[in-house]
Protein backbone atom coordinates (compact mmCIF):
# COMPACT_ATOMS: atom_id res chain seq x y z
CA UNK A 1 0.00 0.00 0.00
CA UNK A 2 2.61 2.47 -0.97
CA UNK A 3 0.15 5.37 -1.00
CA UNK A 4 -0.61 4.89 2.73
CA UNK A 5 3.48 4.61 3.97
CA UNK A 6 3.08 7.36 6.05
CA UNK A 7 6.11 9.17 7.88
CA UNK A 8 7.75 7.93 11.37
CA UNK A 9 5.97 11.13 12.98
CA UNK A 10 2.80 10.52 11.82
CA UNK A 11 2.79 6.91 12.72
CA UNK A 12 3.39 8.27 16.16
CA UNK A 13 0.56 10.97 15.86
CA UNK A 14 -1.53 8.33 14.80
CA UNK A 15 -0.85 5.95 18.01
CA UNK A 16 -1.84 8.47 20.59
CA UNK A 17 -4.67 9.41 18.36
CA UNK A 18 -6.19 6.04 18.81
CA UNK A 19 -5.20 5.96 22.77
CA UNK A 20 -7.15 9.21 22.88
CA UNK A 21 -9.94 8.41 21.25
CA UNK A 22 -10.82 4.82 23.34
CA UNK A 23 -13.33 5.69 25.59
CA UNK A 24 -15.23 7.91 23.15
CA UNK A 25 -15.35 4.60 20.42
CA UNK A 26 -16.74 2.70 23.16
CA UNK A 27 -19.81 5.60 23.77
CA UNK A 28 -19.86 5.76 20.26
CA UNK A 29 -20.22 2.19 19.65
CA UNK A 30 -22.99 2.32 22.55
CA UNK A 31 -24.98 4.95 21.00
CA UNK A 32 -24.92 3.72 18.06
CA UNK A 33 -26.75 -0.18 19.00
CA UNK A 34 -29.43 2.11 20.95
CA UNK A 35 -30.37 3.95 17.58
CA UNK A 36 -29.63 0.73 15.32
CA UNK A 37 -32.34 -1.41 17.76
CA UNK A 38 -35.03 1.47 17.26
CA UNK A 39 -34.70 2.08 14.30
CA UNK A 40 -35.04 -1.65 13.44
CA UNK A 41 -38.11 -2.01 16.37
CA UNK A 42 -39.62 0.83 13.66
CA UNK A 43 -39.22 -0.94 10.92
CA UNK A 44 -40.89 -4.41 12.27
CA UNK A 45 -43.55 -2.33 13.91
CA UNK A 46 -44.78 -0.68 10.23
CA UNK A 47 -44.43 -3.81 8.59
CA UNK A 48 -42.34 -3.23 5.85
CA UNK A 49 -42.84 -5.89 3.19
CA UNK A 50 -41.18 -6.32 -0.08
CA UNK A 51 -43.91 -4.77 -2.11
CA UNK A 52 -43.36 -1.31 -0.24
CA UNK A 53 -39.73 -1.38 -2.92
CA UNK A 54 -42.33 -1.43 -5.83
CA UNK A 55 -41.85 0.98 -8.65
CA UNK A 56 -44.89 3.82 -9.21
CA UNK A 57 -44.93 5.90 -12.20
CA UNK A 58 -47.10 8.89 -13.02
CA UNK A 59 -49.80 9.74 -10.62
CA UNK A 60 -48.39 7.98 -7.76
CA UNK A 61 -51.26 7.34 -6.52
CA UNK A 62 -51.97 4.68 -3.86
CA UNK A 63 -47.62 3.85 -3.59
CA UNK A 64 -47.85 1.80 -0.45
CA UNK A 65 -44.31 2.31 -0.13
CA UNK A 66 -44.05 5.92 -0.17
CA UNK A 67 -47.11 5.73 2.89
CA UNK A 68 -45.19 3.60 4.65
CA UNK A 69 -41.96 4.97 4.32
CA UNK A 70 -44.36 8.43 6.07
CA UNK A 71 -44.90 6.49 9.00
CA UNK A 72 -41.70 4.72 9.36
CA UNK A 73 -40.04 8.04 9.12
CA UNK A 74 -42.47 9.63 11.67
CA UNK A 75 -41.74 6.89 14.35
CA UNK A 76 -37.88 7.04 13.99
CA UNK A 77 -37.77 10.58 14.30
CA UNK A 78 -40.44 10.81 17.15
CA UNK A 79 -43.19 12.57 15.89
CA UNK A 80 -46.69 12.57 14.84
CA UNK A 81 -46.31 12.82 11.10
CA UNK A 82 -43.56 13.00 8.04
CA UNK A 83 -42.40 13.56 4.58
CA UNK A 84 -39.57 11.43 3.29
CA UNK A 85 -39.50 12.04 -0.33
CA UNK A 86 -36.93 11.51 -3.44
CA UNK A 87 -38.24 14.58 -5.05
CA UNK A 88 -36.52 17.10 -2.26
CA UNK A 89 -33.69 18.73 -4.03
CA UNK A 90 -31.17 18.74 -1.03
CA UNK A 91 -31.11 19.80 2.72
CA UNK A 92 -32.09 23.55 1.70
CA UNK A 93 -35.14 22.48 -0.61
CA UNK A 94 -36.62 20.74 2.19
CA UNK A 95 -36.25 23.53 4.90
CA UNK A 96 -37.60 25.72 2.66
CA UNK A 97 -40.48 23.70 1.93
CA UNK A 98 -40.88 23.60 5.42
CA UNK A 99 -40.76 27.68 6.30
CA UNK A 100 -43.31 28.27 3.05
CA UNK A 101 -45.75 25.33 4.07
CA UNK A 102 -45.74 27.05 7.45
CA UNK A 103 -45.29 30.96 7.49
CA UNK A 104 -47.53 33.43 5.89
CA UNK A 105 -47.62 37.07 5.00
CA UNK A 106 -47.14 39.15 7.77
CA UNK A 107 -45.78 36.58 9.65
CA UNK A 108 -42.18 36.61 11.68
CA UNK A 109 -39.26 34.08 11.85
CA UNK A 110 -36.92 34.55 14.80
CA UNK A 111 -34.07 32.68 14.06
CA UNK A 112 -32.60 31.96 17.74
CA UNK A 113 -29.40 30.17 16.41
CA UNK A 114 -27.77 33.42 14.67
CA UNK A 115 -27.32 33.69 11.31
CA UNK A 116 -28.42 30.47 9.16
CA UNK A 117 -26.45 28.54 6.69
CA UNK A 118 -25.34 30.23 4.04
CA UNK A 119 -27.55 28.68 1.21
CA UNK A 120 -30.63 29.74 3.07
CA UNK A 121 -30.16 33.33 3.08
CA UNK A 122 -31.14 34.24 -0.54
CA UNK A 123 -34.79 31.80 0.86
CA UNK A 124 -35.11 34.65 2.98
CA UNK A 125 -34.95 37.34 1.09
CA UNK A 126 -30.89 38.00 3.16
CA UNK A 127 -27.46 38.08 2.21
CA UNK A 128 -24.69 38.18 4.44
CA UNK A 129 -23.31 40.97 6.53
CA UNK A 130 -19.16 40.39 6.21
CA UNK A 131 -16.97 40.99 9.61
CA UNK A 132 -14.45 38.30 9.52
CA UNK A 133 -14.95 36.97 12.82
CA UNK A 134 -14.75 33.53 13.93
CA UNK A 135 -18.53 33.41 14.88
CA UNK A 136 -21.33 33.65 12.35
CA UNK A 137 -22.39 37.63 11.74
CA UNK A 138 -25.51 39.18 11.82
CA UNK A 139 -26.96 39.30 8.30
CA UNK A 140 -27.65 42.67 6.42
CA UNK A 141 -31.89 42.91 7.15
CA UNK A 142 -31.81 45.84 5.15
CA UNK A 143 -30.85 45.09 1.50
CA UNK A 144 -33.69 44.46 -0.33
CA UNK A 145 -32.36 41.65 -3.06
CA UNK A 146 -34.37 40.94 -6.55
CA UNK A 147 -37.41 39.71 -6.52
CA UNK A 148 -36.92 35.96 -6.44
CA UNK A 149 -40.00 34.45 -4.55
CA UNK A 150 -37.96 34.36 -1.28
CA UNK A 151 -39.77 34.75 1.90
CA UNK A 152 -39.39 38.46 2.26
CA UNK A 153 -40.81 38.82 -1.31
CA UNK A 154 -44.56 37.33 0.14
CA UNK A 155 -44.53 39.63 3.04
CA UNK A 156 -42.27 36.96 5.67
CA UNK A 157 -40.52 39.03 8.12
CA UNK A 158 -36.91 38.07 9.52
CA UNK A 159 -35.33 38.28 13.21
CA UNK A 160 -32.04 37.32 14.92
CA UNK A 161 -31.00 36.10 18.03
CA UNK A 162 -27.23 35.01 18.43
CA UNK A 163 -25.98 32.37 20.94
CA UNK A 164 -24.29 33.22 24.18
CA UNK A 165 -20.52 32.83 24.03
CA UNK A 166 -20.64 29.38 25.29
CA UNK A 167 -22.95 28.29 22.20
CA UNK A 168 -26.24 27.92 24.50
CA UNK A 169 -29.04 30.10 23.72
CA UNK A 170 -29.70 33.50 25.09
CA UNK A 171 -33.03 33.75 27.11
CA UNK A 172 -33.28 37.06 27.96
CA UNK A 173 -32.69 38.10 24.21
CA UNK A 174 -35.07 35.35 23.08
CA UNK A 175 -37.80 36.42 25.67
CA UNK A 176 -37.71 40.13 24.97
CA UNK A 177 -37.66 39.40 20.80
CA UNK A 178 -40.90 37.16 21.37
CA UNK A 179 -42.83 39.61 23.47
CA UNK A 180 -42.05 42.32 20.24
CA UNK A 181 -42.06 40.33 16.88
CA UNK A 182 -44.53 37.84 18.04
CA UNK A 183 -42.89 35.95 15.40
CA UNK A 184 -45.04 32.68 14.37
CA UNK A 185 -41.82 30.84 14.44
CA UNK A 186 -39.20 30.15 16.08
CA UNK A 187 -35.90 28.78 13.99
CA UNK A 188 -33.06 26.66 14.96
CA UNK A 189 -30.03 25.55 13.11
CA UNK A 190 -28.55 22.43 15.00
CA UNK A 191 -25.35 22.07 13.18
CA UNK A 192 -22.78 24.65 13.20
CA UNK A 193 -22.85 25.58 9.52
CA UNK A 194 -19.57 27.99 8.35
CA UNK A 195 -18.48 28.81 11.88
CA UNK A 196 -16.80 27.64 15.16
CA UNK A 197 -19.85 27.55 16.94
CA UNK A 198 -20.64 24.19 18.39
CA UNK A 199 -23.59 22.31 17.78
CA UNK A 200 -26.76 22.21 19.39
CA UNK A 201 -28.30 19.31 21.60
CA UNK A 202 -31.39 18.24 21.56
CA UNK A 203 -31.89 18.22 25.81
CA UNK A 204 -30.99 22.16 24.68
CA UNK A 205 -33.66 22.37 22.26
CA UNK A 206 -35.99 20.27 24.02
CA UNK A 207 -35.50 23.25 26.72
CA UNK A 208 -35.81 26.30 24.53
CA UNK A 209 -39.01 24.38 23.01
CA UNK A 210 -40.50 24.11 26.48
CA UNK A 211 -39.66 27.98 27.17
CA UNK A 212 -41.63 29.31 23.41
CA UNK A 213 -44.54 27.41 24.05
CA UNK A 214 -44.90 28.76 27.42
CA UNK A 215 -44.31 32.50 26.59
CA UNK A 216 -45.89 32.58 23.29
CA UNK A 217 -47.90 30.29 20.56
CA UNK A 218 -44.52 30.20 17.85
CA UNK A 219 -44.09 26.91 16.59
CA UNK A 220 -40.29 25.20 16.75
CA UNK A 221 -38.76 24.55 13.65
CA UNK A 222 -35.57 22.86 13.62
CA UNK A 223 -32.76 22.05 10.87
CA UNK A 224 -32.13 18.88 11.79
CA UNK A 225 -29.13 18.14 9.06
CA UNK A 226 -26.17 16.42 10.06
CA UNK A 227 -27.60 15.63 13.78
CA UNK A 228 -29.83 12.47 13.10
CA UNK A 229 -28.71 9.47 15.39
CA UNK A 230 -25.81 11.57 16.70
CA UNK A 231 -27.90 11.21 19.93
CA UNK A 232 -30.40 8.79 21.60
CA UNK A 233 -33.46 10.43 20.48
CA UNK A 234 -34.22 13.50 17.85
CA UNK A 235 -35.89 17.05 18.34
CA UNK A 236 -38.88 16.10 17.78
CA UNK A 237 -39.20 13.93 20.57
CA UNK A 238 -37.55 16.68 22.88
CA UNK A 239 -40.60 18.96 22.02
CA UNK A 240 -39.71 20.80 18.55
CA UNK A 241 -42.95 20.80 16.54
CA UNK A 242 -41.47 20.23 12.74
CA UNK A 243 -37.57 19.23 11.76
CA UNK A 244 -36.23 18.75 8.48
CA UNK A 245 -32.83 17.23 7.34
CA UNK A 246 -31.53 15.73 4.11
CA UNK A 247 -31.03 12.30 2.59
CA UNK A 248 -27.48 12.74 1.14
CA UNK A 249 -26.50 13.60 5.01
CA UNK A 250 -27.15 11.20 8.17
CA UNK A 251 -30.52 10.03 7.40
CA UNK A 252 -29.59 8.31 4.05
CA UNK A 253 -27.25 6.29 5.49
CA UNK A 254 -24.83 6.52 2.40
CA UNK A 255 -27.36 4.50 0.41
CA UNK A 256 -30.52 7.30 -0.83
CA UNK A 257 -28.74 8.52 -3.66
CA UNK A 258 -31.16 12.06 -3.31
CA UNK A 259 -33.87 13.32 -1.13
CA UNK A 260 -34.84 15.07 1.90
CA UNK A 261 -37.32 14.68 5.33
CA UNK A 262 -39.83 17.04 7.13
CA UNK A 263 -41.20 15.31 10.80
CA UNK A 264 -43.10 16.81 12.89
CA UNK A 265 -46.83 17.92 13.79
CA UNK A 266 -49.56 16.44 12.09
CA UNK A 267 -51.08 19.48 10.75
CA UNK A 268 -47.85 21.33 9.89
CA UNK A 269 -46.46 18.27 8.04
CA UNK A 270 -50.29 18.43 5.64
CA UNK A 271 -49.31 22.33 5.16
CA UNK A 272 -45.64 21.43 4.38
CA UNK A 273 -47.14 18.70 1.96
CA UNK A 274 -49.61 21.08 -0.26
CA UNK A 275 -46.30 23.64 -0.17
CA UNK A 276 -44.32 20.32 -1.72
CA UNK A 277 -46.94 19.75 -4.55
CA UNK A 278 -50.11 21.61 -4.34
CA UNK A 279 -52.90 22.45 -2.37
CA UNK A 280 -55.72 20.04 -3.01
CA UNK A 281 -52.99 16.91 -3.74
CA UNK A 282 -50.41 17.45 -1.08
CA UNK A 283 -48.93 14.14 0.16
CA UNK A 284 -51.67 12.04 -2.31
CA UNK A 285 -49.39 12.64 -5.20
CA UNK A 286 -45.71 11.75 -6.42
CA UNK A 287 -44.75 8.99 -7.80
CA UNK A 288 -41.72 6.86 -6.15
CA UNK A 289 -39.66 6.07 -9.33
CA UNK A 290 -38.61 2.90 -8.05
CA UNK A 291 -36.78 4.91 -5.55
CA UNK A 292 -38.56 3.62 -1.91
CA UNK A 293 -36.10 0.85 -1.84
CA UNK A 294 -32.65 2.97 -1.30
CA UNK A 295 -34.95 4.51 1.04
CA UNK A 296 -36.11 1.85 3.01
CA UNK A 297 -32.51 0.68 2.95
CA UNK A 298 -31.17 4.16 3.93
CA UNK A 299 -32.55 4.90 7.06
CA UNK A 300 -32.08 1.26 8.08
CA UNK A 301 -28.40 1.59 7.81
CA UNK A 302 -28.50 5.27 9.09
CA UNK A 303 -27.41 4.99 12.59
CA UNK A 304 -24.30 2.32 11.62
CA UNK A 305 -23.24 4.81 9.29
CA UNK A 306 -23.57 8.01 11.59
CA UNK A 307 -21.58 5.73 14.13
CA UNK A 308 -18.75 5.60 11.62
CA UNK A 309 -18.93 9.31 10.81
CA UNK A 310 -18.60 9.86 14.17
CA UNK A 311 -15.60 8.05 14.60
CA UNK A 312 -13.76 9.32 12.15
CA UNK A 313 -14.71 13.02 13.53
CA UNK A 314 -13.50 12.13 16.45
CA UNK A 315 -10.01 10.61 15.29
CA UNK A 316 -9.75 13.79 13.32
CA UNK A 317 -10.16 16.03 15.94
CA UNK A 318 -7.61 13.68 17.94
CA UNK A 319 -4.70 13.53 15.63
CA UNK A 320 -4.95 17.44 14.38
CA UNK A 321 -4.59 17.82 18.43
CA UNK A 322 -1.66 15.58 18.77
CA UNK A 323 0.05 18.38 15.33
CA UNK A 324 -0.97 21.27 17.76
CA UNK A 325 -4.33 22.75 15.67
CA UNK A 326 -7.20 24.08 17.15
CA UNK A 327 -10.16 21.71 16.55
CA UNK A 328 -13.94 22.12 17.31
CA UNK A 329 -14.92 20.05 19.22
CA UNK A 330 -12.06 18.65 20.49
CA UNK A 331 -11.74 14.96 20.60
CA UNK A 332 -13.57 14.06 24.04
CA UNK A 333 -15.93 16.97 23.96
CA UNK A 334 -19.67 15.46 23.60
CA UNK A 335 -21.26 15.62 20.13
CA UNK A 336 -24.63 16.57 18.75
CA UNK A 337 -23.69 16.28 15.19
CA UNK A 338 -21.00 15.12 12.89
CA UNK A 339 -19.00 17.62 11.76
CA UNK A 340 -15.41 18.63 12.48
CA UNK A 341 -14.03 21.71 12.03
CA UNK A 342 -9.99 22.11 11.63
CA UNK A 343 -9.04 25.87 11.91
CA UNK A 344 -5.46 25.31 9.98
CA UNK A 345 -5.05 29.14 9.75
CA UNK A 346 -3.70 29.75 5.79
CA UNK A 347 -5.91 29.21 2.27
CA UNK A 348 -3.16 27.51 1.04
CA UNK A 349 -2.95 24.94 4.05
CA UNK A 350 -7.03 24.45 4.10
CA UNK A 351 -6.69 23.98 -0.02
CA UNK A 352 -4.32 21.26 0.34
CA UNK A 353 -6.44 19.57 2.89
CA UNK A 354 -9.47 19.40 0.77
CA UNK A 355 -6.96 17.90 -1.77
CA UNK A 356 -5.63 15.25 -0.02
CA UNK A 357 -8.96 14.26 1.47
CA UNK A 358 -10.27 13.98 -2.63
CA UNK A 359 -6.87 12.16 -3.56
CA UNK A 360 -7.69 9.11 -0.85
CA UNK A 361 -11.05 9.43 -1.89
CA UNK A 362 -13.15 5.72 -3.41
CA UNK A 363 -14.03 8.02 -6.53
CA UNK A 364 -12.82 10.50 -8.56
CA UNK A 365 -9.60 10.39 -6.25
CA UNK A 366 -7.36 11.95 -9.49
CA UNK A 367 -8.75 15.11 -9.70
CA UNK A 368 -8.10 17.78 -8.01
CA UNK A 369 -10.65 20.01 -6.52
CA UNK A 370 -10.34 23.76 -6.98
CA UNK A 371 -12.25 27.21 -5.42
CA UNK A 372 -15.31 28.12 -7.21
CA UNK A 373 -18.13 30.60 -6.75
CA UNK A 374 -20.30 27.79 -5.54
CA UNK A 375 -24.48 29.40 -6.04
CA UNK A 376 -25.76 30.46 -2.76
CA UNK A 377 -22.20 31.98 -1.40
CA UNK A 378 -20.82 35.33 -0.77
CA UNK A 379 -17.30 34.14 -1.34
CA UNK A 380 -15.39 30.95 -3.02
CA UNK A 381 -15.89 27.40 -2.01
CA UNK A 382 -13.43 24.31 -2.23
CA UNK A 383 -15.05 21.27 -1.90
CA UNK A 384 -13.53 17.70 -1.46
CA UNK A 385 -15.84 14.76 -2.08
CA UNK A 386 -14.46 11.72 -3.84
CA UNK A 387 -18.23 9.94 -3.10
CA UNK A 388 -20.36 7.28 -5.06
CA UNK A 389 -23.33 10.10 -4.09
CA UNK A 390 -22.91 13.65 -5.66
CA UNK A 391 -22.12 15.85 -2.38
CA UNK A 392 -22.93 13.29 -0.15
CA UNK A 393 -22.07 14.67 2.95
CA UNK A 394 -22.21 11.49 4.98
CA UNK A 395 -19.35 10.18 2.69
CA UNK A 396 -16.27 11.67 3.49
CA UNK A 397 -16.17 15.16 2.68
CA UNK A 398 -14.30 18.25 3.45
CA UNK A 399 -15.40 21.55 2.64
CA UNK A 400 -14.88 25.41 3.21
CA UNK A 401 -15.76 29.17 2.05
CA UNK A 402 -12.09 30.34 1.59
CA UNK A 403 -12.58 33.24 4.23
CA UNK A 404 -11.08 34.11 7.77
CA UNK A 405 -10.75 32.08 9.97
CA UNK A 406 -9.40 29.63 7.81
CA UNK A 407 -11.05 26.29 8.89
CA UNK A 408 -11.97 23.21 7.18
CA UNK A 409 -15.31 21.53 7.75
CA UNK A 410 -14.93 17.75 7.52
CA UNK A 411 -17.61 15.35 8.34
CA UNK A 412 -18.71 11.99 7.10
CA UNK A 413 -17.14 8.19 6.48
CA UNK A 414 -18.90 5.45 4.81
CA UNK A 415 -16.59 3.34 7.03
CA UNK A 416 -14.12 4.52 9.78
CA UNK A 417 -10.85 2.87 8.64
CA UNK A 418 -11.21 4.07 4.74
CA UNK A 419 -12.17 7.83 6.20
CA UNK A 420 -9.13 7.68 8.95
CA UNK A 421 -6.76 6.44 6.09
CA UNK A 422 -7.92 9.91 4.17
CA UNK A 423 -7.43 11.97 7.01
CA UNK A 424 -4.15 10.70 7.77
CA UNK A 425 -3.19 11.18 4.18
CA UNK A 426 -4.51 15.13 4.88
CA UNK A 427 -2.16 15.22 7.60
CA UNK A 428 0.61 13.93 5.81
CA UNK A 429 0.46 16.60 3.16
CA UNK A 430 0.29 19.12 5.60
CA UNK A 431 3.24 18.01 7.44
CA UNK A 432 5.28 17.97 3.84
CA UNK A 433 3.93 21.60 3.16
CA UNK A 434 5.51 22.28 6.75
CA UNK A 435 8.62 20.88 5.96
CA UNK A 436 9.19 22.37 2.51
CA UNK A 437 8.05 26.27 3.56
CA UNK A 438 9.13 26.37 7.26
CA UNK A 439 6.07 27.10 8.38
Amino acid sequence: MPLFNFSAELAAAEAQAILRTADCFADIDRLTEHNQRRVLAAFIENRVETRHFAETTGYGYGDAGRETLDRLCAQIFGAQDALIRHSFACGTATISAGLFGVLRPGYTMLSVSGQPYDTLLPVLGLRRQNDNSDNAPHVDNTHKEPDTGSLRDFGVQYAQVDLLPNGGFDYPAIAAALEEYRPKMVYVQRSRGYTLRRAISTAEIGALAKFVHANSGAIVFVDNCYGEFVETEEPCSAGADLIAGSLIKNAGGGIARCGGYLAGRRDLIERCAARMNCPGLGREVGASLGNNRELFMGLFHAPHVTGEALKAAVFAAALFEELGYEVSPASKESRSDIVQCLKLGTPEKLIAFCRAIQSASPVDAHLSPEPWDMPGYDCKVIMAAGTFTGGSSIELSADAPLREPFAVWLQGGLNFHSAKAAILTAAAQLIINRQNTGG
